[in-house]
């Protein structure tokens, strides 16, 4: 009981400490203007423009979601560090798991409030253009909270141990190969040499397949989303902010603050 009381405590003076930075409310901004201009860069074309319009609100908010994640998430341990707090609180009664914990669902609980809005700002765009809006469209977006979950995972994990600027390149470049680890592997199946097969199919099974959470093609399009498909890919995220939280804890535990 104790444990999930600091869990708690954290979570909450992450969740303040979040809202009072600077670079998510530019991010925000930019997210949400990209959101309602969506509608008129989708007049540049005379053919499917409630696709276009949807298509680009869906990207930016993966993209600003995304880019939150990291520009805060790296910055999660140092932060205390820096202002000298994280002895403080490790003075107290408070395991270092509890730490990692609560810091990773103080900015998840954020980033999923900023989820919120944008959405919301999605879905008024997307009424005021008259464009559909359907199923689909809500299980993308739950997808999408699944994939920032999973990227805040590996932010932490890297703020765990490396400095802000060290953990913001290993977190982009995790997050640039999730996209590309498909056509990583692929790739590497037609390739002639064995070393580059193998390397390929260990991408795939090291890094996330982030582009499991994207069914943005989908939505846009009209076209079904199984909800097997939906409940495989957010099994496979659990999976994967577990084992990140797990190495992030144990890499916390050896490091020395004295």
């Amino acid at each position: 009981m104790r444990w999930f009381s600091a869990v708690f405590a954290i979570a909450s003076n992450t969740c303040r400490d979040a809202i009072r930075s600077k670079v998510l409310y530019v991010l925000l901004f930019f997210a949400i203007l990209l959101i309602a201009t969506s509608a008129t860069l989708s007049t540049l074309s005379y053919i499917e423009r409630d696709r276009i319009l949807q298509d680009v609100s869906l990207g930016a908010i993966r993209f600003f979601g995304a880019a939150i994640a990291i520009f805060v998430g790296v910055g999660l341990v140092h932060r205390e560090v820096d202002r000298r707090t994280i002895y403080t609180i490790l003075s107290k009664p408070v395991d270092r798991s509890a730490f990692i914990a609560g810091k990773y669902a103080g900015l998840v609980a954020t980033l999923w409030a900023l989820l919120a809005v944008m959405s919301l700002c999605f879905v008024l765009t997307s009424l005021g253009s008259h464009a559909p809006l359907d199923a689909g469209h809500a299980k993308a977006l739950a997808l999408i909270a699944v994939e920032l979950a999973v990227v805040v995972a590996f932010a932490t994990l890297f703020s765990s141990f490396s400095t802000p600027f060290l953990a913001g390149c290993y977190s982009l470049g995790i997050y640039l190969i999730g996209h590309m680890t498909r056509d990583l592997l692929a790739i590497g199946q037609t390739a002639q040499s064995e070393l580059a097969q193998g390397l390929t199919r260990w991408v795939h099974r090291l890094v996330p397949d982030l582009e499991a959470f994207n069914r943005s093609i989908e939505a846009v399009h009209g076209l079904p989303i199984p909800g097997a498909e939906v409940a495989w890919s957010a099994v496979m995220g659990v999976s994967w902010i577990a084992g990140f939280l797990l190495v992030a804890v144990l890499a916390f535990e050896r490091r020395d603050f004295r």
